[in-house]
């Protein structure tokens, strides 16, 4: 569950910055460096400025998320860094929401970049194994090797964990449908699609946090 809203408000937050803020993307820095260096080669240096801020964002945003997680280490509170990221990916995204009128393009998407950065650096699991909930290419390929393993060799571990991969992909477009299905409705604060599926999360954690307390307290 945790898994999917991760990724389904990942998938929003590429989908947002995209579609309302110059076609940059806040998590597939991939696509960014590409963008950025497809325009360098054609000699069109005045809009490599587009890619590069959300770029350095996410490099900066990695580092804040770092320094979050040395921080809540010393609490020794469970679950107490995966909640706090969460908050500070609500708190990017509701500023955006309600600062985007007046916010340029760069910051905005830098402000994204940073919320996406945030949660890859926390959210790196996924029941064990290696995820992500941002960049989907290594998450296909382990699908089609879970399904050709599954299949072949009838490992039904791999079978098992190519269905939950395919759960995140699907979250993620699901996540960037929504965002680009009511983007011309609700223009700057259809990003508070993403900013629901952070909240559910946070909740959950909240939850699980108060579940926890209570049971070493007995």
């Amino acid at each position: 569950m945790i898994g999917s809203l991760l990724a389904a408000s990942a998938g929003g937050f590429d989908a947002f910055t995209y579609l309302q803020h110059g076609e940059v993307f806040a998590g597939l820095q991939t696509g960014n460096l590409i963008l950025l260096g497809v325009h360098l080669g054609q000699g069109q240096f005045g809009v490599t400025i587009h890619y590069l801020i959300p770029i350095l964002a996410f490099i900066f945003g990695t580092m804040v998320a770092r320094f979050f997680q040395h921080t809540i280490k010393k609490s020794k509170q469970p679950l107490a860094a995966p909640q706090l990221i969460i908050t500070w990916e609500i708190l990017l995204t509701a500023i955006v929401a309600l600062a985007d009128p007046v916010l340029p393009d760069l910051l905005a998407s830098a402000l994204i970049s940073m919320t996406a950065a945030a949660q890859l650096q926390e959210f790196r699991k996924l029941k064990g194994g290696p995820f992500t909930s941002l960049m989907m290419t290594g998450n296909l390929r382990t699908v089609a090797e879970g399904i050709y393993d599954g299949l072949i060799h009838h490992n039904t571990d791999a079978s098992r964990k190519a269905l939950d991969i395919l759960t995140i992909i699907l979250s993620f477009s699901f996540g960037a449908g929504l965002v680009g299905g009511f983007s011309h409705m609700f223009s700057h604060y259809v990003i508070l699609i993403s900013t629901l599926f952070l909240s559910i999360i946070w909740f959950v954690f909240w939850r699980s946090r108060l579940i926890l307390s209570k049971e070493q307290g007995k």
